[in-house]
C-alpha cells in the first residue's frame, strides 16, 4: 500500500506529473499514470496512436480520453499530447502543453518506447535509427527540458525512466534502452544543484498484451513469485520514487521484476 499522499489544498495545489507513452488502457504508462493520480498528482501524459497502428495488438483509438476520465476519477487534472518524440522539436512543444494547462512540471516519468523485434542480422538502419530517436535522443531531449524549466524547491523534483535489459533477437530496443540508462543517470548528477532525484526502473517482462502462451508459461517457471509482472507493479515503485519518501533514492538501476532469472 503507498504510505505517503500530496495532499493538495487550496494553497497547495497538486504537483504535475508528466509521463510519456500512456497510449494504451493496459500498458504501464497507463497503470503509472493513474496510481499518480491518485496519490494526488496532476498528469499530463503523451501518446502516438500512429505507433500502436503499426503493431501487432493494434491502436485503441479512444484510449487517451478513456485514461484522461479514469485520472479525474482520482481529482486529478488530466491533459493527453499527443506527440511523435521521433520529433526533435516533440519535447519541448510537450512542455509547454502541460505548462500551459496544468504548471511546472515536478516529475518526469518516462514510459514511451519504439520496440520493434530485431536481431543483429536482420535490423534495418532504418529502425535503428528510430529506435534511438524514441528510445534515447527524445529521452535526452525531454530530460533536458525538464532541467531547463524546473523552478521547484530543492529535493521535490523527480525524474524516472523505465528500461530493459532484453537484448537477444530484440537489439534495436535493447541497445537504445541502455542509451536511455545512462542518460537519466547522469541527470542524478548533473541536476544536483536543482535537487532533483533520477532513477530507472527495469520492471521485467510485464503482460500488456504483447505475451503469447508459450512466453507466459517460461517466464511464470523462471520467477520464483510463479507470476507476470504487472503495471500495477511498476507503477507502486514508480509512485514511490515519485513520493516525499522515495527522496533517498537517487541515481540507481532498480530490478523490479520478481527475481526472474
Amino acid at each position: 500500500m503507498t504510505t505517503h499522499r500530496n495532499d493538495p489544498t487550496p494553497s497547495r495545489p497538486r504537483p504535475v506529473a508528466l509521463v510519456t507513452g500512456v497510449g494504451r488502457t493496459v500498458g504501464i504508462g497507463a497503470g503509472i499514470a493513474g496510481r499518480l493520480a491518485a496519490s494526488g498528482w496532476d498528469p499530463a501524459f503523451t501518446y502516438w496512436t500512429a505507433y500502436d497502428r503499426r503493431m501487432p495488438w493494434g491502436a485503441e483509438e479512444s484510449a487517451a480520453a478513456e485514461i484522461a476520465r479514469g485520472l479525474r476519477e482520482h481529482g486529478a487534472r488530466a491533459v493527453p499530447v499527443e506527440a511523435d518524440l521521433a520529433d526533435p522539436q516533440a519535447p519541448a512543444r510537450v512542455f509547454a502543453e502541460a505548462e500551459r494547462r496544468l504548471g511546472p512540471v515536478t516529475a518526469l516519468v518516462l514510459c514511451h518506447c519504439e520496440s520493434v523485434d530485431s536481431g543483429l542480422l536482420d535490423t534495418t538502419v532504418e529502425s535503428f535509427d528510430r529506435h534511438f530517436a524514441v528510445n534515447a535522443r527524445a529521452t535526452w531531449l525531454l530530460v533536458r527540458e525538464f532541467g531547463r524549466r524546473f523552478t521547484g524547491a530543492p529535493g521535490s523534483g523527480r525524474i524516472v525512466a523505465l528500461t530493459s535489459d532484453h537484448t537477444v533477437g530484440n537489439l534495436p530496443y535493447g541497445a537504445s534502452k541502455g542509451a536511455l540508462d545512462r542518460i537519466v543517470l547522469a541527470a542524478a548528477q548533473e541536476f544536483a544543484g536543482l535537487g532533483v532525484t533520477a532513477n530507472v526502473v527495469n520492471p521485467g517482462p510485464v503482460d500488456t498484451g504483447w505475451m503469447d502462451q508459450d512466453d507466459r508459461e517460461e517466464l511464470r517457471g523462471r520467477t520464483p513469485l510463479g507470476r507476470l509482472g504487472t503495471p500495477q507493479d511498476a507503477a507502486h515503485l514508480v509512485d514511490f520514487l515519485c513520493s516525499p519518501q522515495g527522496q533517498w533514492v537517487n541515481g540507481q538501476l532498480l530490478m523490479s521484476n520478481g527475481g526472474l532469472a
